[in-house]
């Protein structure tokens, strides 16, 4: 108990100092920066704004809905990392997801890390953090090792030694991002798994891979019968049979375009068939109860 009142009194003597106008500390070097940087606060939610730099891009509502729960019930176990701006004002570096939750719970202030970085520093900090959390998904991974070679101009090698990752670990994600965005999607919403887009990447006919792709949706195919379906794709030479390029060149361009722009909002390859007359029917495939649910909402225009 002593322990514990001995950390809220900490948190009430940075509050005060981060509080003081006329000795805000802005970088590493001010006077008592040494008594902020790497402390713990209970930061005012309010002076708080999302990270821009944030790798991860797909929140499930749901997950913050539970996290919420949790949070109600035992209080924020891990503090968030946040970076100094000015005076109260600072940005998410990670925990993104502990602050929604606080958010929707309407709660005044979060336990956090106080850190000073510049804006590189920051998106470099945020990446390589999430990278080592244990809920991204392969594609997530994938964008945000692509970041750091993009805007960091991390190099693979020099990528390894930051994050603990083997060369070849991290090549095998970069290369998940040549698979077609379709597929990408359904990496990201579970329906396959990294082995299964590891396969498919050596399929170079994008077209090929959705086929092969949806073949594993409809079979259920798993990763061995998904590397034995694309050696044999190898060893026989397939290619799409001869009605299907007879039919795609009869289909007029602008449901070319827009059967692709069907397909990557849905997360499936959508099958158009039209008549001689100009009309036609447009199928949108499901694989699951849930899978059925998130189309819905997509038609229904809901998040």
């Amino acid at each position: 108990m002593a322990k514990a009142n001995k950390k809220q009194a900490l948190g009430r003597g940075l509050s005060a100092l981060l509080n003081d106008p006329d000795n805000d500390i802005k970088s590493a070097k001010d006077k008592n920066a040494e008594k902020v940087i790497g402390n713990i606060i209970e930061l005012d939610l309010d002076f708080i704004e999302v990270n821009p730099f944030q790798p991860r891009t797909n929140f499930s509502e749901e997950s913050i809905q539970e996290l919420a729960s949790s949070v109600k019930e035992l209080g924020i176990i891990q503090p968030i990392t946040v970076r100094k701006l000015g005076f109260n004002k600072y940005q998410l570096v990670s925990g993104e997801r502990r602050y929604r939750a606080s958010k929707l719970l309407n709660l005044e202030t979060i336990p956090a890390y106080i850190r000073i970085a510049n804006d590189q520093e920051s998106l470099e900090m945020a990446l390589v953090e999430n990278i080592q959390r244990q809920d991204l998904d392969p594609i997530e991974i994938a964008l945000s090792y692509q970041r750091l070679i993009d805007e960091i101009q991390l190099t693979q090698e020099q990528m390894s030694e930051r994050v603990g990752k083997k060369r070849s670990t991290i090549t095998n994600y970069l290369r998940l991002l040549k698979l077609d965005p379709i597929i990408q999607t359904g990496m990201r919403d579970g329906f396959i798994s990294m082995g299964h887009g590891r396969a498919l990447i050596a399929i170079d006919d994008q077209a090929d891979q959705l086929e092969i792709y949806e073949k594993i949706l409809s079979d259920k195919l798993s990763v061995r019968e998904t590397e034995d379906l694309v050696r044999n794709y190898h060893q026989k030479g397939e290619a799409k049979p001869t009605s299907k390029n007879t039919e795609s060149e009869t289909v007029p361009k602008y449901i070319k375009k827009g059967v692709q722009v069907f397909s990557e909002y849905f997360g499936h390859k959508i099958d158009v068939k039209v008549s001689k007359s100009g009309k036609g029917k447009i199928t949108i495939p499901f694989h699951s109860e849930e899978d059925f649910n998130r189309i819905k909402k997509l038609v229904q225009g809901e998040k």
